[in-house]
């Protein structure tokens, strides 16, 4: 078994060349793939074109003359000059869909699907920047930092970053038991960077060029066999932290620290030294460098499989508070019914089996929420952010006892940064829609993570016009050592320099890109509702970006109330009655709906930070 953590989500479409059929399954989502990257394209098409336009709604004194009925336009049509070309041929493909599938033409839809995808991914403007004001996270690894060598050598890394538009760095801080500036609370810095302290250069750097700078903790996973490597130590060493404190270690039901098939050893989440110690290392980060987070990451026991009998969480401490609770060794328990014991003797070993798992659950919930509490307590507008899977929330209870729905929802944690890698943006977009659907986790953001590992630089720009188009604040990209040439440029072309971080002078921008949007549609004639609607409609969308701006100006309880009420009445008239001239006028209701959803929910974050001060 590997662990999951190094694997990247399969794509749902895999095209095969030549004559063999596409399943009936992989043909459904080859079809709403190209709907909804139409609706992405024309996303970034509308945000490109409106980019220099005021904000004040005005309205033309002649109604609008609509060229085709609600919903669809003719994409050839010269009056939708913002509209490439490669639309109409993607639209025609849509239409063709049928009879292509009727005639068993399987080839050409394979050939056609292809060709039309890779025209609408070269149509994404790059003209200019475009990209709506959104967190630009980036993941920026040890391995990247280390090479870097010394101060000079990071701010140039800190210059292409900012060049990218990216607005937070989670800078690798704490890797494999190690720090990576000289800590008074851990055992031993990183010995590739004992010449300097690359936290300190990275806090200075990040803040002149208008980024935030989060330190990215490695949590419970405390050593690296391939950190060995590079350190020419032996393969079974188990980090800094255990070397010298075996007996904080965790182990699996073999009694092995690191699980079959994985490469990393991890503490003990139930040993009161251990947890006091990751405490104490970042109180430390956070007393000394001003950092504006703390990223939590590996906050979660390692990947196991039950239903193999293959579990973890056997530390000396676990063992002997479970059996204080139980009277019970967790190591006499089995997720597997044993049909050698009565039904009776089933049913207690379930039970008792199913207050394992809840205890182990319990011991990463009760470290981050003391860790939190003290953080705060230090730092009241600390932002606290976790690095976790986007599994269904079942499995991942019972193979990695990550709950963070629950850290969210006590407002333990600030941002949900879901490792949502997938090869396909059709994958991408299934991981994210569970989270980003009807359920909420209180005021946190919940951002998408995007691995750009072995995307093309069209594929991840997909994947990120994607997350723009979903009801989410941004997303990260990981991660830095994966940057080229091509994709800085690619950044570079369509992503302006950071944009605020305060969650309301980022809700107003965001605002205000909208309002741009509909300026454009409405100078062009292609929006269109009764005129009383409208009229009353324009008047409130520009009553409500001033009533946002005093609220950026001068924050307030009654502003706030205010700036939610006014985004209700912008968002009800936002129905199908509303007649849009695009390619798909449902996608783009829906995107704006999402974009107005993230909007309320950046200023619900403010009032849960105004809350802790």
């Amino acid at each position: 078994m590997t662990d999951p953590a190094s694997e990247v989500a399969p794509a749902v479409i895999e095209i095969t060349p030549g004559r063999r059929p596409l399943p009936p399954v992989v043909a459904l989502a080859m079809e709403q793939e190209l709907k909804n990257l139409i609706g992405r394209l024309e996303s970034a098409l509308l945000l490109s074109q409106s980019r220099d336009l005021p904000t004040t709604l005005t309205l033309a004194e002649a109604e609008p003359v609509l060229t085709a009925a609600v919903g669809t336009v003719d994409l050839g049509s010269e009056l939708s000059p913002f509209l490439h070309p490669t639309l109409a041929e993607a639209r025609q493909l849509l239409q063709d869909w049928p009879t292509l599938l009727a005639e068993d033409n399987h080839e050409a839809l394979k050939e056609r699907w292809l060709a039309v995808r890779d025209g609408l991914w070269e149509s994404f403007p790059r003209e200019r920047p475009y990209a709506q004001p959104e967190i630009r996270a980036v993941w920026l690894d040890r391995g990247t930092i280390v090479g870097a060598r010394n101060p000079e050598g990071l701010a140039r890394l800190f210059d292409r970053l900012a060049a990218a538009g990216i607005t937070t760095v989670f800078f690798e801080t704490v890797n494999a038991g190690y720090p990576i500036y000289p800590s008074q609370v851990a055992p031993e810095q990183n010995p590739l960077t004992r010449r300097w302290d690359p936290l300190a250069s990275a806090v200075e750097l990040a803040h002149a060029r208008n980024m935030t700078l989060h330190a990215w903790v490695w949590v419970f996973a405390a050593g690296n066999e391939r950190h060995n490597r590079l350190l020419n130590l032996p393969a079974d060493y188990p980090g800094p932290l255990l070397s010298r404190y075996p007996h904080w270690a965790g182990y699996d039901n073999r009694g092995n620290t690191i699980p079959i098939g994985q490469d990393k050893p991890f503490l003990d989440p139930a040993n009161p030294e251990a947890r006091s110690y990751l405490i104490r290392l970042m109180s430390e980060m956070v007393r000394e460098y001003n950092i504006d987070g703390i990223h939590l990451d590996y906050i979660r026991y390692p990947f196991q499989d039950p239903g193999a009998n293959r579990t973890y969480g056997y530390g000396e401490a676990a063992r002997w508070n479970f059996r204080n609770i139980t009277g019970v060794d967790p190591l006499e328990l089995s997720p597997r019914p044993n049909p050698s014991l009565s039904q009776g003797q089933q049913l207690q070993q379930r039970v008792l089996w199913d207050r394992w798992t809840e205890f182990r659950i319990h011991q990463v919930n009760s470290f981050v929420a003391t860790l939190s509490t003290t953080l705060r307590r230090q730092r009241p507008g600390l932002v606290i952010s976790a690095a976790v899977f986007a599994h269904p929330e079942h499995e991942r209870l019972q193979k990695i006892q990550q709950d963070w729905g629950t850290w969210a929802k006590a407002g333990h944690i600030d941002w949900v940064v879901l490792m949502s890698y997938a090869q396909d943006t059709s994958r991408f977009e299934q991981l994210l829609r569970p989270w980003l659907g009807g359920q909420t986790f209180g005021s946190a953001l919940v951002i998408p993570g995007i691995r750009i590992y072995n995307l093309s630089t069209q594929a991840a720009l997909d994947q990120m016009q994607t997350a723009r188009d979903l009801p989410t604040p941004g997303f990260a990209l990981f991660a830095a050592a994966d940057f080229n040439s091509s994709f800085d440029t690619l950044l570079a072309q369509t992503q302006a320099t950071p944009a605020p971080s305060a969650p309301v002078p980022l809700a107003l921008e965001r605002y205000q890109a909208l309002q741009r949007e509909w300026n454009w549609l409405l100078s062009q004639q292609k929006l269109w509702m009764e005129r009383s609607v409208l009229e009353q409609w324009v008047q409130n969308v520009n009553q409500l970006e001033a009533d946002f701006i005093a609220l950026a100006d001068s924050p307030s309880q009654r502003g706030l109330d205010r700036v939610q009420q006014g985004l209700t009445r912008v968002r009800e008239p936002l129905t199908s009655q509303m007649l849009i001239e695009t390619a798909n006028s449902a996608y783009r209701l829906q995107v704006w709906h999402h974009r107005l959803g993230t909007i309320e929910h950046l200023l619900r974050h403010h009032e849960a930070q105004q809350g802790r001060r």
